[in-house]
C-alpha cells in the first residue's frame, strides 16, 4: 500500500506503449519500470507493443510536431487502454505520469482522461506532476536510482525531430 492522493492505495503501473520506436528503446524503459517495480514492491502490468495499430492513428499528424494532434492522439490511445486494463483488473481509478514531463500537455492529458471517466465509469485522477518541482523531483530520483533516461518522447516522429533539429532541415517520413 502507498500513501497517495490522501490515502492508502494498492498500485498497478501499466506499461503501455505501442508508440516507442525502436524496439530497443521500449525494452529499455521496461526493464527500467520492472527493475522499479521489483525494488518498490508494486504490481505492474504490461500492454501489448502495437506499434502499427499506433501507427495508424496517429499517421494523419505525424508533420504536426510536439504537443500537437499527434501527441494527443498518442496520450488518447494510452489512456484509452489504461483504462481498458483497469476494468480487467478492477481497478477503481487512473492516473498517469505522462504530465510530469515539461514537453506534456497536461491539460489536454487531463481532459481525455476525464472525457473517459465519463464514458468508462472510472475514476480519473488528474494531476500536473510536474509542479511543486515535480519534474526536478523525477530528475533526482532518476540519478539515485541510476534510471536510463531518453532524451525523446519516445515516438517515432519525436526521435526524427530531435534528429534533425538544427540541420534546417525538414525530412518527410
Amino acid at each position: 500500500m502507498y500513501e497517495l492522493f490522501g490515502g492508502s492505495h494498492a498500485v498497478t503501473a501499466f506499461y503501455y506503449n505501442p508508440n516507442i520506436a525502436p524496439r530497443p528503446e521500449y525494452d529499455k524503459r521496461l526493464i527500467e519500470l520492472e527493475r522499479f517495480a521489483a525494488l518498490k514492491r508494486f504490481s505492474l502490468a504490461v500492454g501489448a507493443y502495437n506499434k502499427s495499430a499506433w501507427s495508424e492513428r496517429v499517421q494523419p499528424y505525424r508533420f504536426c510536431g510536439e504537443k500537437s494532434e499527434r501527441c494527443w492522439e498518442c496520450y488518447r490511445i494510452r489512456l484509452e487502454e489504461s483504462f481498458t486494463k483497469a476494468g480487467e483488473l478492477g481497478i477503481d481509478a487512473v492516473t498517469t505520469t505522462l504530465t510530469v514531463s515539461p514537453h506534456k500537455d497536461a491539460v489536454m492529458i487531463n481532459r481525455i482522461g476525464k472525457e473517459l471517466e465519463s464514458s468508462k465509469g472510472i475514476e480519473f485522477i488528474a494531476g500536473d506532476f510536474k509542479k511543486e518541482n515535480g519534474y526536478k523531483r523525477s530528475v533526482e530520483l532518476s540519478r539515485a536510482y541510476g534510471f536510463y533516461r531518453q532524451n525523446y518522447c519516445g515516438c517515432i516522429y519525436s526521435k526524427r525531430e530531435r534528429d534533425n533539429k538544427g540541420t534546417g532541415q525538414l525530412k518527410a517520413f
